[in-house]
């Protein structure tokens, strides 16, 4: 499809569903464009290396299991997120399909969660990318006193502040700039990953493991040996690892085919990020074990980077800075693209008058919303430095909190496909079970998680035990930040109503006689 004829199309949706053009980029991105850059902020190799510890803390050798109970909800909430696509593509994504299918008041929280959960990821990203920056530096020049400047608070903001700077600059010019720097950081990273697993798998095979545990089919069976809290723990570590893969989504105004190609993309990202994962974890497993002292994956020293930990006696001194390297290039891959969802939902909401009117700015040179990416990038350093004085271990706080963010909005974002079209579930068997059953139990899960992980942030030593008045302080980061955002809620419909009362994005069901998109 064409630029021309991508932009009609859009057009043509735009006028049907009530939406508003918003000025970006039309028919840049194809399918495999698109699921490149949802890997890129789902960034494999980073969320490993930070959630690997974190899940094997809460469940041990049920990591494999964990991993799929995490890609199940996902997998079923991706439907939603295509099958709404397919009739109302729009850079508001989450924001503009809730606030269609539940009003403006449910709408706008569901967008206030995805907006602070890429703030709390990007955050997260710049940490990772500053501790594998020195880590890389200090091997490459054997010198093991340069990995420590990361943990030197004043060199570490500062360091994080100019990544979160730079990812902010190359995002505000345009999709096609992204596009071009994460085809070759995408495929770097996952060239390593899949490298490093079959060296540790080769040395399992060879006897040349420190833990050397044998395949257990158990292990991807999440129904034996857990505890309910362990579980929710692990499935939001999880969760955490899937996130990003809905980037393609926020994507569909700049899409070829604006109906169909996001969720093809969103489809084929989270398949390809689940085999990676279970190969990695497999092998990190078998060649480390999940004990608590040495390599293993529950010692603490390791849990928050276990490639860090396992880089050289895997691939060796020479090959094991490649690694360090890999995971690098994937947060700050990530880091870059996280900057996309972030500044495409407040430009929707900023466009539909539920935020500021001048976050709908976009540039006249790139197409890009670059005032809205430049707000992202600010808040995330303000958050950060934050955060960072305020835990010494911010990592596993920003991982935890941000379980608590996903659940949220996609759960809300699967409902909202149910009720969305509850006139037409009933019309085809394809229509009952990807628009009806398929959201409805994602939303479901997402749903049951988010509970029970608010419950468990209150208890400090459930994250890195920082507490404010005696509650973790990733209830404050997770749900108080919800609740934050009901205040300002408030405020905005006090100082701008016209999105609040419906007249700039009506509440909307679509008609039973409406004909599914081929997908």
């Amino acid at each position: 499809m064409t630029d021309k004829a991508a932009l009609d199309a859009l057009k043509s949706v735009e006028a049907a569903e009530g939406l508003v053009s918003k000025g970006l980029a039309a028919g840049k991105i194809g399918t495999i464009t698109g699921a490149v850059l949802g890997i890129s902020t789902v960034a494999p190799g980073y969320t490993l290396t930070a959630s690997i510890g974190l899940i094997v803390a809460a469940v041990g050798l049920k990591m494999p299991a964990i991993l799929i109970a995490g890609f199940v909800p996902m997998f079923l909430t991706a439907y939603a997120y295509r099958e709404l696509n397919s009739r109302a593509p729009d850079a508001g994504a989450s924001f503009t399909w809730s606030t269609k299918a539940f009003g403006p008041y449910v709408g706008w929280m569901c967008g206030w969660g995805m907006v602070m959960a890429t703030i709390i990821v990007l955050s997260n990203l710049a940490a990772i990318a500053v501790e594998f920056f020195y880590l890389f530096i200090s091997e490459v020049f054997n010198k093991p006193e340069i990995a420590d400047w990361a943990h030197n608070d004043v060199v570490n903001i500062a360091s994080t502040l100019a990544f979160i700077a730079i990812a902010t600059w190359i995002s505000m010019r345009g999709i096609t700039t992204s596009e071009k720097v994460q085809y070759v950081l995408v495929a770097f990273q996952m060239v390593v990953l899949v490298g490093f697993a079959v060296v540790a798998l080769t040395k399992v095979a060879s006897g040349d493991a420190p833990a050397d545990l044998s395949f257990d089919g158990d292990w991807f069976n999440p129904f034996t040996g857990l505890a309910i809290s362990a579980f929710a723990i692990g499935v939001t570590g999880s969760i955490f690892a899937f996130w990003g893969w809905d980037t393609c989504l926020t994507l569909g105004e700049e899409c070829k085919d604006p109906t169909r190609v996001p969720g093809r993309a969103g489809l084929l990202c989270v398949v390809s990020i689940l085999a990676t994962y279970l190969l990695v974890a497999v092998a990190v497993m078998m060649y480390a074990g999940t004990g608590e002292e040495g390599l293993g994956l529950g010692n603490e020293e390791n849990s928050s980077n276990v490639f860090g930990a396992l880089a050289d006696p895997v691939l060796g001194s020479w090959w094991g800075p490649v690694l360090l390297l890999a995971v690098f290039a994937s947060a700050v891959a990530s880091l870059q693209t996280t900057f996309l969802p972030a500044a495409r939902t407040m430009l929707a909401m900023g466009a539909y008058g539920a935020f500021p009117k001048k976050l709908a700015s976009v540039s006249p040179r790139f197409l890009a919303p670059s005032y809205a990416t430049v707000v992202a990038g600010v808040i995330t350093a303000i958050f950060y430095t934050v955060v960072s004085l305020l835990s010494e271990r911010t990592l596993l706080d920003t991982i935890a909190a941000l379980g608590i963010m996903i659940c949220w909005y996609y759960g809300i974002t699967a409902f909202a496909c149910v009720w969305y079209f509850r006139k037409e579930l009933f019309t085809s068997l394809r229509n009952f079970v990807f628009k009806g059953i398929f959201p409805l139990l994602g939303g479901i899960m997402l749903a049951t998680v988010f509970v029970i992980s608010v419950h468990e942030s209150m208890e400090p030593e459930n994250a890195s035990g920082a507490a404010i008045g005696g509650i973790g302080l990733v209830f404050y980061m997770g749900f108080g930040i919800l609740l934050l955002g009901a205040v300002l809620m408030v405020v905005m419909r006090f100082r701008n109503p016209d999105f609040f009362l419906g007249r700039t994005l009506a509440t909307h069901s679509a008609p039973a006689e409406a004909e599914p998109a081929n997908t």
